[in-house]
C-alpha cells in the first residue's frame, strides 16, 4: 500500500474513532432520532445531484437503508443517550463483524472456520466480563443490549450489502448516498412520536454549535469522507490488507473518548475490553496463521 493510501486508510480510521465522541456531544442538544435523521437527509442532499442512483431493486435498497442505518443507529444514538460511554460503543458495535459471520452461515451457507467460532467465543466472554464490570456508569443491561442490537443490525446491513454486491454490483458511495433517502422518514416519525413536537421544535430553534458541528461531521466526514475512501481502498488492495485496519477504530473511540469527554475504563471493564479485542484478532488473524502454517508445512 502507498503511502498516500495508509495516510488515507488511518484517516478514515480516525474519523470513524471519534465519530463515537461527536454523537455524545451532539446528543447533548437534541433527542438522538432527530439528531439521526437530520444526519441522513444531509448524506442524502445534496450528494444524490452528484451521484447516480444505482442499479439496485428497490427492496434491496430500502432492507439495506433500514438495517445498516436506521437499525444500527437508532438503536446506537438511543444507547449512547441513555449514558452508554462513547468509547465503550465503539468496541462493542465492533460485535457486529460476528454477527456478519453468524447471519453469512444462517442465510447465505457460508462456513465458519475455527477462528471464527474461536473469535466468537472469546469475545462473548468478554462481553458478559465488560457487563458484569460495567453496571453503572452509563453502561447498563440496557444499553449493552441496545448496542449489541445496533451490531446486530449492522451485521445484516452486511449480509444486504453482500447480496447486493453479488447480483447487482454498484459504485458503494452510490449506495450509500440514495439508501440514505431510506432512513430519514423512519427516523423523523420516530421522533415525533417518541420525542415529541416540543422537543423537535425546541431543539431545532435553539440549535447549538456543537449540534451543527456534530451534524456536519456526522454526514460529510464520518459517511461521505469515509465510505468514499474506504470503498476506493477496498477497490484497489485486497480485502485482508484493509479489513483488520477497523480494529483500530474502538482504540481510536477509546482513547478520544478518555481525552475529549474524560470517560475512564475501570480495571475490570478494561479486562473486558481486552478480551473482546483479542476475540476480534483471533477471528480476521488465526485463518492467515493456519494458511501461513500450512504453507510452511508444505514439501
Amino acid at each position: 500500500m502507498s503511502v498516500k493510501d495508509m495516510l488515507l486508510a488511518l484517516g478514515v480510521i480516525v474519523a470513524w474513532g471519534f465519530n463515537f465522541v461527536v454523537i455524545k456531544m451532539g446528543l447533548q442538544g437534541m433527542p438522538p432520532f432527530l439528531l439521526a435523521g437530520l444526519r441522513f437527509m444531509l448524506v442524502a442532499f445534496p450528494a444524490i445531484l452528484l451521484v447516480k442512483p444505482p442499479r439496485v431493486p428497490l427492496r434491496w435498497l430500502v432492507a439495506y437503508g433500514l438495517t445498516i442505518s436506521f437499525g444500527q443507529f437508532a438503536f446506537l444514538f438511543l444507547a449512547i443517550k441513555l449514558g452508554m460511554p462513547a468509547g465503550l460503543a465503539s468496541l462493542v458495535l465492533q460485535a457486529q463483524a460476528f454477527f456478519t459471520l453468524l447471519l453469512g452461515a444462517l442465510m447465505l451457507g457460508e462456513s465458519l472456520r475455527w477462528n471464527h467460532i474461536a473469535g466468537i467465543a472469546i469475545a462473548a466472554i468478554g462481553l458478559f466480563l465488560l457487563a458484569g464490570a460495567g453496571m453503572g456508569g452509563g453502561v447498563t443491561l440496557t444499553t449493552m443490549m441496545l448496542t449489541l442490537a445496533a451490531a446486530l443490525s449492522w451485521g445484516l446491513g452486511n449480509i444486504t450489502n453482500k447480496v447486493i454486491m453479488r447480483n447487482h454490483p454498484v459504485p458503494v458511495m452510490s449506495l450509500v448516498v440514495w439508501s440514505a433517502w431510506v432512513p430519514v422518514a423512519p427516523f423523523l416519525a420516530a421522533s415525533w412520536l417518541f420525542e415529541g413536537q416540543a422537543a423537535i421544535t425546541d431543539s431545532l430553534l435553539h440549535m447549538q454549535g456543537t449540534t451543527l458541528l456534530a451534524l456536519i461531521y456526522l454526514a460529510f466526514i464520518a459517511t461521505i469522507f469515509g465510505y468514499a475512501i474506504w470503498g476506493r481502498l477496498l477497490s484497489r488492495y485486497e480485502t485482508w490488507r484493509i479489513a483488520p485496519l477497523t480494529l483500530l477504530v474502538p482504540v481510536v473511540g477509546i482513547l478520544s473518548a478518555a481525552f475529549i469527554l474524560d470517560e475512564r475504563l475501570s480495571a475490570p471493564q478494561l479486562a473486558g475490553a481486552l478480551v473482546i479485542v483479542i476475540g476480534l484478532l483471533v477471528n480476521v488473524f488465526g485463518g492467515l496463521l493456519t494458511s501461513r502454517r500450512r504453507a510452511y508445512q508444505q514439501p
